[in-house]
């Protein structure tokens, strides 16, 4: 699924291990997230949208989605 955690990521001068700290999983489990090889757990995607303060659709392009599925 297309995510823009790369994108909140740097835009926040966070690096890879830093987010991953933060929710408690590896550095490899957010690369995977973010080269969109791993879709997270609900929980993990609710925790990196509350670090950086947006909804789960803009984490995940979820409107983008519909809009082009229709």
């Amino acid at each position: 699924m297309k995510n823009n955690v790369r994108k909140l990521r740097t835009e926040a001068n966070m690096t890879q291990v830093e987010l991953a700290k933060l929710v408690n999983v590896s550095s490899r489990t957010i690369i995977s997230i973010e080269n969109e090889k791993y879709n997270p757990s609900l929980i993990l995607a609710y925790r990196i949208a509350e670090i950086f303060k947006v909804s789960m659709e803009d984490l995940y392009c979820l409107k983008e989605n519909i809009t082009s599925e229709n």
